[in-house]
């Protein structure tokens, strides 16, 4: 049998009674979790998701760069993104393919992902391609380490299935490399750019289409997301103090019906300290027809007591919308959804102020921002959804849109 072991590949190596997983080159590690194989996880729920998300900016706003991947485990799926924001216009790349036997590659079409150093140094590209006139080599550097948001566990409206459970953790750092637009070379400096990621895993909101014979969700991305009022803010931003002391906030707040039904803040230290904030009050300002965030202040009432204010700018026209990268869906397609061995995808848009693309690409977008408290000054991104009529925002019912 030794013999005959030494002839096959590793991760074609299966259990006769097919009761254990296929053995993958990650099972040479010692970091099992489970009574099996890295060819399984916890669950056979099919919204299963790994996921990696980064949004690089330029502090003046004036181009911003965005890279997604998901790993479908359960439904035997890889898919990425790429896109570029240049004021009010915006690049899009697509590509899914299905899921190989090798779990360590993270490649999809022209997409690659690549650990360098865990947690400290990541590097997201886009290979040249005839789809769109864009392509990227990035390097993120670590400026502090990662901090985990609350999990987010969510029940469906009924009571009964749980649609969310994931934990997630984001990253600030620096960029290096560079982006070519239109044949132009343009140089990543990482004192004119910042860079946030995340990593995600779990049981996940929005992941294929929806099934026609099991009950709709109401709460997100699916059929009956946006009936009512809905509110989303999602931002992580990092302030410098006049001797160089670093301080990050991140909050994630939802509402729905002025109902909140989820929120994690926290003010994140550079050695690792995370101080928990009890409440969230944004004092935000919205254009009434695009929806985009004007600026305004936000206030972290802290969970021992004291509050602190973040004075918010937002950074130019830029900031990709995540509608082309599948996120609530985009023109029938959905994350995670099957499309055959492999899929490539892209496509222009020419003005993400227009309330006809807007309805198309949605409003949710990587919004550069400028924070200040007191003499303390940084940059982040804030994603929003501001859906519905809003009275004491200025917001009607007739420009709504999700």
């Amino acid at each position: 049998m030794d013999a005959l072991l030494r002839n096959v590949p590793v991760r074609f190596v299966r259990n006769a009674m097919e009761d254990i997983g296929m053995i993958t080159a990650l099972d040479e590690y010692l970091n099992h979790q489970i009574v099996d194989t890295f060819a399984s996880v916890s669950t056979s729920e099919l919204s299963w998701t790994e996921k990696i998300w980064t949004a690089i900016v330029r502090k003046d706003g004036a181009l911003g760069i965005d890279f997604g991947l998901g790993r479908y485990h359960n439904r035997g799926v890889l898919d990425g993104w790429a896109a570029v924001s240049r004021g009010a216009e915006q690049w899009t790349v697509r590509a899914n393919r299905e899921l190989r036997d090798d779990p360590l590659v993270t490649e999809v079409g022209p997409l690659t992902y690549e650990v360098i150093e865990p947690l400290k140094q990541v590097r997201f590209a886009l290979a040249k391609n005839d789809l769109q006139p864009i392509a990227y080599d990035i390097t993120f550097t670590a400026e502090m380490p990662p901090f985990f948001e609350d999990r987010h566990k969510q029940r469906e409206s009924d009571g009964f299935r749980i649609g969310s459970d994931v934990i997630r953790y984001h990253q600030i750092g620096t960029p290096s490399g560079w982006l070519e637009l239109e044949g132009e070379r343009i140089e990543i400096r990482p004192e004119e750019w910042t860079e946030y990621r995340d990593h995600s895993w779990g049981t996940r909101l929005d992941v294929g289409a929806h099934n026609a014979d099991v009950r709709p969700t109401s709460n997100f991305g699916d059929v009956k997301f946006g009936d009512g009022e809905f509110v989303l803010l999602w931002s992580p931003f990092m302030l410098v103090s006049p001797t160089g002391e670093k301080t990050a906030y991140h909050f994630y707040f939802q509402s729905k019906q002025g109902r909140i039904f989820y929120s994690s803040g926290y003010r994140n230290l550079p050695d690792g300290t995370q101080e928990k904030v009890a409440r969230v009050r944004p004092e935000l300002r919205f254009d009434d027809t695009t929806r985009r965030l004007l600026g305004g202040r936000v206030h972290f009432d802290m969970l021992q007591g004291g509050s602190h204010t973040i004075e918010v700018e937002v950074m130019g026209t830029s900031g990709v919308h995540l509608g082309p990268g599948l996120y609530l869906g985009f023109d029938g397609r959905k994350h995670g959804s099957w499309h055959g061995p492999l899929t490539l995808e892209g496509e222009k848009f020419d003005n993400t102020l227009d309330r006809e693309t807007l309805k198309r690409i949605r409003q949710l977008r990587d919004c550069p921002i400028r924070v200040t408290e007191g003499d303390s000054v940084g940059y982040g991104i804030m994603e929003t959804i501001i859906h519905g009529e809003h009275p004491e925002l200025g917001l009607t019912a007739a420009n709504s849109l999700v």
